[in-house]
């Protein structure tokens, strides 16, 4: 199996995922939140796509789920350590964007 061109690629792919920074700015803000809280503070985002990106985001570790066998089931979501230090680096470069480039940041 070959290595690809660029380490940083795969990442980036997940990056340009519609919405990912804004679950990533969610729960760096917010610490824990369950699905809902999710759905709820991320408006038009659609559940399948939620469902995905927080799928996503497990698999790379960037994010931890967690269920509690309670009644009805709990689940939360919350970033991981790497998924902090993460949404700290996205962070920094959106305000670098914001800096450098105000007509094209939104």
């Amino acid at each position: 199996m070959s290595e690809p061109l660029c380490p940083v690629c795969p990442m980036t792919d997940l990056f340009d995922k519609k919405w990912v920074h804004q679950i990533l700015k969610a729960l760096l803000s917010m610490g824990t939140m369950r699905y809902s809280e999710l759905k709820r503070r991320l408006k038009g985002v659609s559940p399948k796509t939620l469902v995905e990106r927080l799928r996503e985001l497990e698999e790379y570790r960037i994010v931890e789920r967690t269920v509690y066998a309670e009644v009805p089931i709990r689940v939360e979501y919350r970033l991981t350590e790497r998924g902090v230090e993460l949404a700290r680096i996205i962070e920094a470069t959106c305000d670098w964007v914001q800096k450098w480039y105000p007509a094209t940041a939104s």
